[in-house]
C-alpha cells in the first residue's frame, strides 16, 4: 500500500516516518522532530492517529525498552522501503513542478 493511499492522512504518516527514519523515537520526541523539520507541531490526535494506521500496516513497530513511561516506535524494514519509494515519488513530483515554473 502507497502512502497516498492512507487519503488525508498521508502527510502526517510521511511526516512520523521521516521522524523515524534515523532511529526510534516516542510520540512528544515525533512531535518536537515534526515541528523542526516543518515548522508545525502536530496535535497529539493527529500524530497518533498516523501511528496507529501505520503500526496497523505494519510500517512502523513499538521499539522495545525498559522505560514504562514512554513507547517509542521504529520503522520497519517493509516502513523504510515504503517511505524510500514516496520520498522518490516526491522528489519525481517537486523536479517536474519546479522545471515547469522555470519555464513558464
Amino acid at each position: 500500500m502507497a502512502l497516498s493511499e492512507l487519503g488525508r492522512f498521508s502527510e502526517p504518516a510521511l511526516l512520523v516516518l521521516i521522524s523515524l527514519a534515523d532511529g526510534p523515537k516516542h510520540g512528544y520526541a515525533m512531535q518536537d522532530d515534526i515541528a523542526a523539520l516543518t515548522g508545525g507541531r502536530p496535535g497529539p490526535g493527529t500524530l497518533y492517529g498516523a501511528v496507529r494506521r501505520l503500526e496497523d500496516l505494519g510500517l512502523i513497530t513499538p521499539h522495545e525498552t525498559d522505560d514504562s513511561r514512554r513507547r517509542p516506535y521504529e520503522l520497519t524494514p517493509r516502513g523504510r522501503g515504503q517511505l524510500q519509494a514516496e520520498l522518490e515519488r516526491l522528489r519525481s513530483v517537486a523536479h517536474t513542478g519546479l522545471r515547469r515554473l522555470a519555464t513558464a
